[in-house]
């Protein structure tokens, strides 16, 4: 699973759907979900991603953080994505 933490419910959905649209271009089937910040810490997710602010206060822990600086830059997505799955 993939999760995605935004500072509230349209900034996480936005980027969970730049992620959806990144998996799909990729043939990569996966559960993305959508998480606040108080309980993305404990999610049993493979990655979480999240904009950098919140990207800086979660590193550290048992889920790799994947921050991201533009959650609609689907270039950025991609590059990031792709280096987080190899």
């Amino acid at each position: 699973m993939l999760a995605v933490c935004g500072m509230g419910f349209g900034s996480s959905m936005m980027l969970k759907m730049t992620i959806e649209k990144v998996l799909r271009e990729k043939g990569i089937k996966a559960d993305v979900q959508t998480s606040d910040f108080s309980t993305a810490g404990s999610e049993k997710a493979d990655f979480i991603f999240t904009n950098e602010e919140f990207g800086r206060q979660l590193a550290g822990g048992t889920v790799p953080v994947v921050a991201i600086k533009n959650i609609a830059d689907t270039k950025e997505v991609r590059e990031k994505l792709e280096a987080a799955l190899q």
